[in-house]
């Protein structure tokens, strides 16, 4: 009798051509590898898969709203609130003001000091004046004033003088000013100051420095502004 290339093994199986066992009908079961992993290590992969969406979620959140916040416009910024330059209105009339006639000296260093004054006086521009723009200007509205030339005034010899930038002023109040004229120069500088400006002295500074350049020191000088 001829048997076949492999023999019955006592268990009723045969030996395959590779070594391995199977069954004796020689159709042998497919294999599940889902049911052939041990089940520590499905617990393992699903664990990993969990951790992975948990860690994937807020990086997806965080591109949408950088993506969300790149693509929106931008919101526009706030308007800067007006200075208080930009806020005070004021006139460009021309300011009354008179131009009594001076001598020769005078009138000279006037026009020195007329041509160096500033174009404004903190936040007051300069206007036009009526009358004599070589030796007046006028700064605002209302309108401060500067006039060069003119009689000193008289004053108690116990009234207070003030130093401001170099240059003594007397400083007289009246109904709708504050008036200051120099004490120390050789011809008059007199600065009227309307009341709704504040602390009137605060004003002359500039003014101050430029008497200093253009007017010399004269006259009969307060001891109060000696120095």
């Amino acid at each position: 009798m001829t048997t076949s290339s492999s023999a019955l093994d006592d268990d009723g199986t045969r030996a395959a051509a590779d070594g391995t066992r199977g069954p004796a009908d020689g159709n042998r079961e497919p294999t599940d590898p889902a049911a052939a992993a041990p089940a520590g290590r499905d617990r393992t992969l699903r664990g990993a898969a969990l951790l992975a969406t948990l860690i994937a979620l807020p990086i997806t959140l965080l591109v949408a709203v950088l993506a969300f916040t790149k693509l929106a416009p931008d919101t526009p910024a706030a308007a800067p609130s007006p200075s208080a330059s930009s806020a005070r209105v004021q006139s460009t009339t021309p300011v009354q003001m008179a131009a009594p006639a001076l001598a020769a000296r005078p009138a000279t260093v006037c026009r020195a000091l007329l041509s160096q004054l500033p174009a404004s006086i903190r936040d007051l521009a300069q206007r036009p004046v009526t009358a004599g723009p070589e030796q007046n200007a006028a700064y605002g509205d209302p309108a401060l004033t500067v006039a060069c030339g003119g009689t000193e005034p008289t004053f108690p010899s116990t009234d207070e003088v003030w130093t401001v930038n170099r240059v003594c002023w007397h400083l007289a109040e009246q109904a709708d000013a504050a008036v200051l004229s120099t004490v120390d120069r050789e011809t008059l500088i007199t600065v009227r100051v309307p009341r709704s400006y504040e602390q009137p002295l605060q004003w002359v500074p500039a003014i101050s420095s430029t008497i200093v350049a253009t007017v010399p020191s004269g006259g009969a000088i307060p001891s109060g502004c000696q120095r």
